[in-house]
């Protein structure tokens, strides 16, 4: 079995999206400066002897074009090249989008589930309770600008199955999904054990980056549920030191320079 990471681009945001409080006034200083960061989106491509597996599906490629609206495309603007695009990052590892029958989604938002459209063939798994959070917001009313991270459009395509996850259980051999609610209803992560490099975890979302996992554990700045949140990350910990597993921070620029990327993969 091959796991093989995919660079789809990156997100650029203000800090305070990513890690609760990073920049705060206090009494003596009123006035600081914001940071300004750029979040590397990736895709999971598992090459697996019972069939290829994706997991997250990236932004969609004409986000910036007004597939996004305007208010998204100012407070998480996409940078993405020709090659960074899904299917051509499919094509560095030997792989077409029509060949992966089986498609798991973290969560809904629009840099997760952005290529859906490539999968119609596909059986797609995604948590239930996020999926129906989803759907829901999207048609409570027209204002795309209400609809937080989940694009209408994304939610709105046909595929052969939509499956909706609720409990932690063996995917394919070797391949685990645990449920991680917080930072939306609910986020599928994956633990993935390989033969030669151990046990490695990707909870995306649930844990932004590095700083966040801690210690201390720290907030998100955008959370759907901060007590399901905090009991996520310790749930990836426990993990982590049961397995003494590699963990995939889902959107830190600097961890992300020192994973392989495809075509390179581990095994």
């Amino acid at each position: 079995m091959k796991v093989y990471i995919l660079n789809t681009g990156y997100l650029e945001t203000d800090k305070n999206n990513v890690v609760g409080g990073a920049t705060m006034g206090t009494y003596s200083s009123p006035y600081v400066k914001n940071e300004w960061i750029k979040l590397p989106v990736m895709s999971i491509l598992i090459d697996h002897p019972d069939g290829k597996i994706l997991y997250d599906l990236g932004s969609n490629p004409e986000a910036m074009n007004g597939y996004w609206p305007k208010n998204l495309q100012e407070i998480y603007p996409l940078h993405q090249t020709e090659e960074q695009r899904l299917e051509n990052q499919l094509a560095l590892c030997g792989t077409k989008p029509e060949e992966i029958k089986k498609v798991i989604i973290s969560h809904m938002h629009l840099d997760h589930a952005g290529n859906l459209n490539m999968f119609k063939h596909a059986d797609i798994y995604v948590s239930k309770v996020d999926f129906m959070y989803a759907q829901t917001i999207v048609r409570l009313n027209a204002d795309p600008s209400t609809h937080g991270g989940y694009i209408k459009s994304d939610l709105d395509v046909s595929v052969k199955q939509y499956h909706l996850v609720e409990e932690d259980y063996e995917f394919a051999s070797s391949v685990e999904i645990i449920n991680l609610p917080g930072h939306t209803p609910g986020l599928l992560g994956l633990v993935i054990h390989l033969e030669k490099e151990g046990t490695l975890i990707f909870p995306q979302d649930c844990v932004y980056n590095s700083e966040i996992y801690g210690p201390p554990i720290k907030a998100s700045g955008l959370l759907y549920d901060n007590i399901s949140f905090f009991k996520s990350i310790k749930k990836v910990k426990e993990i982590q030191k049961k397995h003494d597993a590699k963990v995939f921070f889902a959107h830190d620029s600097e961890f992300f320079k020192t994973i392989k990327t495809a075509p390179k993969y581990y095994e």
